[in-house]
């Protein structure tokens, strides 16, 4: 059984501080901080800033991916770890660390997260070597649970007419981050020794925890109860097991041995650990919770949503970046290729404030099947036309345009539809959603394409119709998760303490 636990007189109180009768131990600069309310617009800025640097550290290496293997003369295969372990990292952490910051304090998770990532900075930044290398990037990935918790923060401490635009905001952080990190990257990794990648990443870090510790309140909207560690460690196996599977099966064989037993066993796992959090007493994800329809049918779609994203973070920088030669490729160097593909991220962050005034007007359900629907004509143009490079612009564009609605809607749909002290867990859970979407269209789409692939100068490159077919899947995709939105439950009771400060529920 959990309770809420509040400390009316002090909203912006210090994590961890004594109770309004202990101001006497409070040091000075405690007193100075607690007697300023915290301005809605700065809180906003530093949550928004900490998200895009925990979105960038998903993308951070991805320009030089193809180079690993002669920057640590490594065998290309064990190169790929430097990206599953990342992505695994993100996708174990993001809902265990969303259940921490509903039990212990939402500010106090993001600052530890935030230490982890800059020693995995760190420890990336002073190594050629493949083995540290994959543990420091395994580190960084756990930065992914900060945005769900940021979103979290804002619902616990803005006030009504800001928390519409903020969440749009800092839920656009995860699209926004990728699209701008991959130039950023590109860009660092050309001009400087590619060690600066990581330099600068645990700068951004420090730079992070700074603002967070100095600027942002601490949420004193908590749940009482204990922490689920077998849950998290069933959880952690489960969710490996079924990843590695999923982002390893190209490179091992969707039917070898190894790819099997991962997935197999972590199924096995997972559907135990079901099991195991409907009978605990303070479980790590509510499952009662997470099955009613308006979470469980938001979590599918950001599923699909999560899939046709990455799909074309995956396929449009091949296209750009194939040589003219081949006749499907458009020659550009990453460079320009990451240039062409900033301009989505640049639309996501834009589309913050439009998406928070849509959802007010006419519901988060509706922005959530209208910003899918942009996705799957954006998929459509790309079926027909990929041969020039505004072509892709475009088309990356109108994606921008379409996850900048529909990231903004999920966080609103899922924090209407459970207690207001889960809801970071509930949103570090539709985070894992979505992590599951990318890794599933990194694996699918490269599977696509290299079955779909011709010769040409001594390897192979994918043809037209393999580039075709994924345009095609990744809208069918969008299409699922417009479908899924529709499904969405117009009007649905909600928890007495789950109605955000914006007024009436709204998911028509």
């Amino acid at each position: 059984m959990t309770t809420t636990t509040h400390d009316d007189a002090r909203p912006d109180a210090p994590e961890g501080d004594p109770a309004p009768g202990g101001a006497s131990s409070l040091t000075p600069a405690e007193r100075r901080r607690l007697t300023r309310a915290p301005d809605p617009r700065v809180v906003t800025a530093v949550l928004a800033f900490s998200g895009l640097v925990a979105a960038l550290m998903q993308m951070l290496v991805i320009p030089i991916v193809p180079s690993f293997p002669e920057l640590l003369d490594a065998d290309p295969a064990d190169t790929t770890w430097i990206i599953t372990a990342t992505l695994l990292a993100g996708a174990v952490v993001t809902p265990i660390a969303g259940r921490l910051g509903d039990l212990m304090g939402k500010r106090r998770i993001v600052l530890a997260l935030v230490v982890v990532m800059i020693v995995g900075s760190i420890v990336a930044a002073s190594t050629s070597e493949l083995v540290p290398l994959i543990i420091g990037r395994a580190l960084q990935g756990t930065a992914l649970g900060i945005i769900p918790l940021a979103i979290s923060i804002l619902r616990d401490t803005l006030p009504a007419e800001r928390l519409g635009g903020a969440v749009a905001l800092v839920s656009a952080t995860l699209g926004f981050g990728g699209a701008v990190g991959l130039p950023l990257s590109a860009w660092i990794s050309v001009t400087f020794d590619w060690h600066v990648l990581f330099w600068t990443a645990a700068l951004l870090g420090v730079v992070v925890f700074a603002l967070v510790a100095w600027l942002v309140p601490a949420s004193t909207l908590r749940t009482e109860g204990r922490f689920d560690l077998p849950g998290a460690i069933g959880l952690a196996i489960g969710l490996t097991g079924v990843l590695l599977a999923v982002s390893k099966g190209n490179d091992w064989g969707w039917l070898s041995g190894s790819t099997l037993a991962s997935g197999l066993t972590g199924l096995a796992v997972l559907v135990l650990w079901g099991f195991y959090q409907l009978r605990v007493s303070s479980p790590l994800v509510d499952l009662r919770v997470a099955v009613r329809p308006a979470v469980l049918l938001t979590n599918l779609a950001s599923v699909a949503l999560g899939f046709a994203l990455f799909g074309s973070n995956v396929s449009l920088p091949q296209l750009l970046e194939l040589p003219a030669e081949t006749g499907v490729g458009l020659g550009q160097s990453i460079m320009v290729a990451s240039l062409c593909l900033a301009p989505s991220g640049v639309v996501m962050m834009l589309m913050a404030p439009v998406a928070a005034r849509a959802t007010a007007r006419f519901g988060a359900r509706i922005c959530l099947v209208v910003g899918g629907s942009i996705i799957v004509v954006s998929y459509a143009v790309a079926a027909v036309a990929f041969d020039q490079v505004w072509q892709i612009v475009l088309v990356s564009v109108l994606i921008g345009f379409g996850i900048g609605l529909a990231y903004a809607a999920m966080p609103t749909l899922i924090m209407h539809a459970v207690p207001a002290t889960e809801t970071a867990a509930a949103n570090g859970l539709n985070t894992l959603m979505r992590s599951l979407g990318t890794t599933s269209a990194s694996a699918v789409v490269g599977l696509l394409l290299t079955a779909n692939s011709m010769p040409f100068a001594g390897g192979s490159v994918p043809t037209e119709a393999g580039f075709r077919l994924t345009f095609v899947l990744g809208g069918a995709v969008a299409l699922l998760s417009v479908l899924l939105a529709v499904a969405i439950p117009r009007r649905e009771p909600v928890y007495a303490d789950a109605a955000l400060p914006t007024g009436p529920v709204r998911t028509r």
